[in-house]
Parts: structure tokens; sequence; C-alpha cells
């Protein structure tokens, strides 16, 4: 089920809104305290959002610049602007499509879903983003890993670190194959920096309670394996 947050202050709308996207499968994030819109895009974390320009406190163009400044999930602006400015800026800002009020119904849910299709693979009414097999979570929104509620925030390298070992959990992966995956010209890189990169790593999942998940294989490379002990510090 597909997690949609709703950030639009007309409450008919808003409950219009709700009601036709809960018909349709979606689970739905509905926010009524605007001082609060960008703890609630954090915590709830969204597979999409439907986004008002005329809001409460600060615009939609604001909000759009604040997602996007943290995430990639896609973006609609369902606005009463019609004129062309607004939508230019809006596509600027980072939006992935523009809505004109007064609403219609059946072009805004073909928009979803040619986004959440395009966005996240094959799309069907009753499909379920693929379940993890680990308890971890990475998310490729915002470059973070999480477990219990519990965030830590990862660079652009630690993320695709930690998103090919954990691909090829309990095999091991080289240090080659980790440096190219890494960096395009591995030639430029000091050696000692992918280890670096993987103390880090290791770091955060150590405080979301993994410890020696990851093990070096001295001389060849590195292996993530989940629920075991033990291994050497690279």
């Amino acid at each position: 089920m597909f997690k949609i947050m709703v950030v639009e202050d007309d409450i008919k709308i808003r409950t219009l809104m709700t009601d036709i996207l809960q018909k349709y499968g979606y689970e739905v994030v509905e926010v009524v305290d605007f001082l609060q819109v960008e703890k609630i895009f954090e915590r709830e974390a969204p597979q999409l959002v439907l986004l008002d320009l005329n809001l409460p406190y600060y615009d939609g163009f604001y909000y759009c610049r604040v997602f996007r400044r943290k995430t990639t999930v896609p973006i609609i602006i369902v606005s009463a602007r019609d004129e062309e400015s607004s939508q230019v800026l809006s596509m600027e800002l980072g939006a992935d499509d523009y809505v004109v009020k007064p609403l219609n119904i059946q072009v805004m849910l073909a928009k979803i879903m040619a986004i959440l299709r395009r966005t996240y693979g094959e799309y069907s009414g009753k499909q379920e983003p693929e379940k993890e097999e680990l308890p971890i979570h990475l998310d490729d929104r915002n470059f973070s890993i999480s477990h219990n509620g519990v965030v830590e925030e990862l660079s652009k390298n630690e993320y695709k670190l930690l998103k090919k070992l954990m691909e090829k959990k309990d095999t091991i992966v080289t240090r080659e194959e980790l440096l190219e995956e890494l960096w395009d010209d591995v030639h430029f890189v000091v050696d000692n920096t992918l280890t670096v990169n993987v103390t880090r790593v290791k770091g955060k999942l150590a405080n979301l309670g993994f410890h020696d998940v990851i093990k070096v294989k001295r001389g060849v490379g590195y292996i993530f394996e989940f629920g075991q002990t033990g291994g050497s510090q690279p």
C-alpha cells in the first residue's frame, strides 16, 4: 500500500481527496497542523506528496523546495493557480506534476498512478512495495537507514556502499567492486578512503543495534552477514 501525504488546508477538498485515495487503496496522511508540515513529512516518509500552493504560514513553493532538499519523493502540486508561471516555478523547484483545481479526480488519479509506476516500478491497484527481508530499512529518498524508529543519516557514498553490500548479502564484495560503485575514476581515490567509509557505516549500524554485520575479508573485500557475530575491523 503506497502512502500519500495530503497537504491541503481546505477541509472539504482535503476530505474529498482522502476519501477517494483511500477508496483506491492508498494509505493517506492528512496534514491538519500546518506548523508541523516538515516534521510530519519526516516522520511519515510518504511515497508521494499532494501539495497545495496556498497554505497557512508557508506556501507550497517553500515546502516543495524543502522536501526536494531532503528527498526525491514525487510531488504533485494541486492548486487553483492556473497561470503558467506557477506551473513553471513548481517544476523548477522540483515538483513532478501539476493538477489545477477544481479537481478532476480521474486526472489526479491517473497522474498519481503514472508517477508511482515510474518511480517505484510496475503498479497495480493492490500492489504493495516489495517487503524487505531484513529488519533494517534503507531509504533511497533521503539517504538514511532506520530500525524500530531510530534513524541514522548516511552520506551519498555511505548509502551506495551499504546498498551494494545489502544487495549481495552473504557474498563477498571486492574492494574493487565497491570502489567502482562509489567513484567513477578509482585511479584518483586514496585506498584508505573506502576503509573510512566502511568504518562510518559500521558505526551507524551499531547505533541501530547491529554490530559486526559488515566483516572484512582481508586482501579481498567485505561481506554483509546479517544476524551473525564476530568479524574483523577494517
